[in-house]
């Protein structure tokens, strides 16, 4: 095998940001990502785990009653996991995330009414989180029929009244997040046809493209020639 491609980690593992963020909406792939990226090279995560927010299954069946509660509960998780790696200073080795803790709000405008909304701003600003700033994010893209189908296809119940509206909802709102978003190098990743889960070339080519960039605004659009 050729030696420059990404399973030779000790030598490109080195060109690799230290703490990589990588965001997207649900379905798009972000924690598959995320945990293949660590594997390959390593490297430690942090990962949301929805699985364990109660509200989920009943915000997805009626978004209007439970938005509030499934909010907050993602806020205080995400605040919470961000304190424990904080307190064992693990942020000094290596690490890939699967959140990006300045989109909570995001996703708080998006689902939340204007008295809702005042209440969340208020614990958020009463919660100080003092998030370590990634040295790259990954904005992974898709349509809504390839979240739909991917969604589908993973087969998890708490999402299977997820609709299309609200997959639009959220791609507009990161749409507009990343658009001013500025704080760290920024990688914006068609992943309509990307697979890099079960196509090692295009995961490779992935990963070669991410450890060429040190600062800015890329996009990755791969043709099908490489898919």
């Amino acid at each position: 095998m050729d030696t420059t491609t990404v399973t030779d980690t000790t030598t490109i593992s080195k060109g690799l940001p230290k703490f990589v963020a990588i965001e997207g909406a649900i379905g798009v792939g972000k924690t598959t990502l995320a945990k293949k990226i660590a594997n390959t090279f390593n490297y430690d995560t942090l990962l949301e785990e929805a699985e364990k927010n109660p509200f989920l299954e009943r915000f997805y069946e009626d978004k209007t009653r439970h938005a509030l509660p499934t909010q907050l509960f993602f806020l205080f998780q995400r605040a919470q996991q961000i304190h424990e790696v904080k307190q064992d200073d693990l942020f000094q080795p290596v690490r890939v995330s699967d959140f990006l803790i300045d989109k909570d709000p995001l996703f708080a405008k998006a689902t939340l009414d204007d008295d809702e909304m005042a209440i969340y701003e208020q614990v958020y600003k009463q919660l100080v989180i003092d998030a370590p700033k990634p040295d790259l994010v990954i904005y992974l893209q898709a349509s809504i029929d390839t979240l739909l189908r991917r969604i589908k296809h993973r087969g998890i119940n708490a999402e299977r009244t997820i609709d299309a509206e609200y997959l639009e909802t959220l791609n507009d709102a990161y749409t507009r997040f990343f658009h001013f978003y500025d704080d760290s190098p920024l990688l914006i990743v068609n992943a309509n046809e990307i697979d890099w889960v079960n196509r090692e070339e295009s995961y490779q080519q992935l990963v070669d493209y991410i450890l060429t960039i040190k600062q800015g605004r890329h996009y990755y659009n791969p043709t099908s020639t490489l898919l």
